[in-house]
């Protein structure tokens, strides 16, 4: 196996900019702003030389990206670079590990696949085949 390539971390926050400007010393200025109305989400994304760091800010009911992504603030998920979601998801079901349902989709990323919380680690972890 090749050595995974991080393509992202989803921290949940409660407030988007406050959160940025907490972070702008640490991760400084190159940040992406992103407004997803359909998912519920609005989004900041501090571009950093190996991953990016992305925040999360639910609004509105957003129901599927809660059901997704849970209700706590804090780190949320690891997102793995994969070339082809479906032969990843073919690959990883061999390993025990199922996408939750309504996936794989279009993401802000590109094609994605949110797996099932892993009960060993209790970690969320997604899938991302770039655009």
């Amino acid at each position: 196996m090749t050595k995974p390539v991080i393509d992202h971390i989803g921290i949940i926050v409660n407030d988007l900019v406050s959160s940025v400007e907490r972070l702008k010393p640490i991760f400084g200025d190159a940040i992406t702003y992103r407004h997803l109305p359909e998912e519920g989400l609005k989004v900041a994304e501090f571009e950093t030389q190996n991953l990016i760091i992305e925040l999360l800010q639910y609004e509105g009911a957003a129901e599927f990206a809660r059901d997704v992504m849970g209700e706590l603030s804090g780190l949320s998920h690891i997102t793995v670079k994969v070339d082809d979601v479906s032969e990843s998801l073919s690959d990883l079901a061999a390993q025990g590990f199922q996408p939750q349902a309504g996936f794989p989709r279009k993401g802000a990323h590109g094609q994605i696949a949110f797996l099932k919380r892993d009960d060993e680690t209790n970690l969320l972890m997604e899938i991302c085949e770039a655009d």
